[in-house]
């Protein structure tokens, strides 16, 4: 067959008769602390099919993505990486013994005859591929958020004929939305709105210029007594149906598609069954305390990050029952969060520096103190600690300079248009809201202006 199988959380698995590449294989296992858990199992033949490629390509370094009780399964595989500044999923990987290769981006690179692919990393330390499979177009965007990037994306798509996209679409929990406010009331999630998905779809594919879509990125379970509050905000597929505009084609979660015939038959995993798990058999005793030497430990990590005390006065972790302030600037407190956690889960994140994996377990609970204009952390916290500092190794000022220096130097106009964009919309977000009518015609502007008007096909 040439063509692919899409099975898991992202994978797709790429034929030229015969497996050749596999997506991000979270195949068995946990994420984040337990978290999450698989709601399907791998069908023996996707195994099979997993360990007979050459290739092994991850998108970043978030579990759901690289997973490496999933990877120890495929250890004489290739692992192929965008090309990061920092290195650290190469490096990180590299030590655990597989053999990974960071590929040159934005140029296509053959694999076999009928196989190649393309891949552009960001800022964010996200990546996305390109796959051309026999002349047909694959455009994998997991769960990557457009960081200037979209353009280029587009300037492809439009020379093929009918590209798939495989992309995240949901209501918006595979994020931090644990919020409360400081009398200790629950911020209601984003996700609670339950916008219909279809709106995004119908965007993002009109963005893109692509017709036919592939579900991604959005199979999870929350699976811990203390995260499974959430599972009332994941996301279907049959939600993707709601608004699809008529013009797009949906495509199952899970199929085998031939595209030497046009023809998919679907893929029917077996559903896991759903769990309810003590948080203790992750490691995590909501009732233990830091001791000194934790204590400073979790110091150390927080004011390693400098740019934090440009907007946030205070980080408090709050751990069995305990507060546990680090102050960043001695004036009077505006703006300040307080992280409540349980202790095993926090040195972990310490010793490994992975903050996000805290934000998106969502057992965490984060308390919002003074003024953060989105009710959330974004972007005060998390794009230094989680994006730039953990993953970019970007602490210091200076550090963090070079790091978008080099970021920016990889495509400087579409660096600088993007920030700009990004500017805009937080002016928006902040002054006019994003449930407004304003903010709707905006984003539709927003659409008629960078969708491809090309109709050029190979």
């Amino acid at each position: 067959m040439i063509g692919f199988e899409t099975i898991g959380n992202a994978t797709i698995i790429c034929h030229d008769g015969k497996p050749i590449l596999a997506t991000d294989p979270w195949l068995t296992g946990s994420a984040y602390f337990g978290s999450w858990g698989l709601p399907y199992t791998i069908p023996e033949e996707q195994w099979e099919n997993l360990k007979k490629c050459e290739y092994i390509w991850l998108s970043h370094g978030h579990p759901d993505h690289t997973s490496v009780e999933s990877l120890d399964k495929l250890r004489d595989k290739k692992i192929l990486l965008a090309s990061h500044i920092s290195n650290r999923l190469q490096d990180d990987l590299s030590n655990l013994g597989f053999n990974v290769s960071s590929l040159e981006e934005r140029k296509w690179i053959k694999l076999t005859k009928n196989l190649s692919i393309l891949t552009v990393s960001d800022y964010f330390q996200d990546s996305i591929l390109l796959i051309n499979i026999n002349g047909h177009l694959l455009v994998n965007i997991n769960d990557a958020s457009n960081k200037g990037w979209g353009k280029f994306v587009q300037n492809i798509t439009k020379n093929f004929k009918d590209p798939f996209l495989f992309k995240l679409f949901s209501y918006g929990d595979a994020d931090m939305i644990n919020y409360f406010l400081e009398d200790g009331t629950k911020i209601p999630p984003k996700a609670a709105l339950k916008k219909p998905v279809g709106e995004q779809i119908n965007f993002w594919s009109r963005y893109y210029g692509t017709k036919s879509i592939v579900p991604s990125s959005c199979f999870h379970r929350y699976q811990r007594k203390d995260s499974s509050w959430a599972n009332q905000f994941t996301t279907n597929v049959s939600d993707y149906t709601n608004h699809l505009a008529p013009e797009f084609k949906l495509y199952p979660a899970f199929i085998r598609y031939d595209l030497e015939t046009n023809q998919f038959e679907e893929i029917n995993p077996k559903k896991n069954i759903a769990l309810s798990i003590d948080p203790k058999e992750f490691g995590d005793n909501w009732e233990d305390s830091l001791d000194s030497s934790d204590t400073k430990k979790v110091e150390q990590y927080i004011k390693k990050i400098e740019s934090l005390k440009d907007f946030i006065d205070f980080v408090n972790f709050r751990v069995g029952g305990k507060d546990n302030t680090i102050e960043l600037r001695t004036r009077s407190f505006k703006r300040g969060v307080t992280f409540e956690v349980p202790r095993g889960s926090l040195m972990t994140t310490v010793k490994y520096e992975i903050f996000d994996d805290l934000l998106i377990g969502n057992f965490m609970k984060t308390t919002l103190h003074g003024d953060w204009h989105n009710n959330n952390l974004y972007p005060y916290f998390t794009p230094y600690v989680a994006k730039y500092a953990d993953n970019g190794r970007a602490k210091t000022k200076t550090q963090l300079k070079n790091y978008l220096k080099q970021y920016r130097k990889k495509s400087p106009v579409e660096f600088i248009y993007h920030c700009f964009e990004r500017e805009s919309e937080e002016f928006i977000r902040k002054h006019i809201g994003t449930n407004t009518k304003a903010f709707e015609w905006a984003k539709k502007f927003y659409l008629l202006m960078n969708t491809s008007k090309s109709t050029n096909k190979v």
